[in-house]
């Protein structure tokens, strides 16, 4: 039973991040420990409301963090192991099987 839940949680965490707009975010979280939003939405020439919303998807989610600085919000990842596990399959022979 206890298998179970890890195996949910585990696919909850994947189709939290199963985007590219959100595969870039965490890279560049986990590149610069903490960014805020305009940093992202600049580096990635994407809608600031877009990036917002994947912003706010992936911290309900439990993935993502918020530190307050006077008006600004700076995000972080809350575990690398969500940068690690991008990161495993992109060394995979899936990718490069293709």
């Amino acid at each position: 039973m206890e298998d179970d839940k890890r195996i949910e949680k585990t696919a909850y965490v994947l189709k939290a991040v199963a985007h590219p707009l959100r595969i870039k975010i965490i890279q560049m979280l986990h590149e610069n420990k903490e960014l805020n939003v305009s940093t992202i939405y600049k580096n990635l020439n994407a809608e600031q409301s877009l990036i917002s919303h994947h912003l706010i998807n992936m911290r309900d989610k439990g993935i993502l963090e918020i530190r307050r600085s006077g008006k600004n919000i700076y995000y972080f990842l809350v575990d690398s192991s969500v940068s690690d596990i991008i990161e495993c399959i992109y060394r995979s022979k899936m990718l490069t099987a293709a």
